[in-house]
């Protein structure tokens, strides 16, 4: 599983969590949804660290890979690759 996914359910579920717990108390419905979304984001900052470092990491990771096959495919449409063989001369082509 990815770490984003991990992440982002780690964070739905914790505002589900926090949701239930304050529908136990008389109040308007959308105060209740306010405070879920507030609570849980101040628990999953404290709570998910793990899984948000984890998440970063991947992301970082990915952008750095993106970058680089980036640079490449430049570099190859410039005709700067390395991979490519010098051209040979032709000894039957006039000079």
């Amino acid at each position: 599983m990815s770490a984003a996914l991990k992440y982002t359910l780690g964070r739905i579920g914790l505002f589900v969590a926090v949701l239930a717990a304050l529908w136990l108390i008389d109040m308007d419905v959308f105060l209740k949804l306010i405070l879920a979304l507030a609570f849980s984001a101040a628990l999953s900052f404290l709570l998910l660290r793990g899984w948000r470092d984890e998440m970063a990491e991947e992301m970082a990771s990915a952008a750095e890979r993106r970058r680089t096959e980036k640079e490449r495919l430049r570099s190859a449409l410039a005709g700067e690759d390395g991979t490519q063989d010098p051209p040979t001369k032709d000894p039957d082509s006039p000079r």
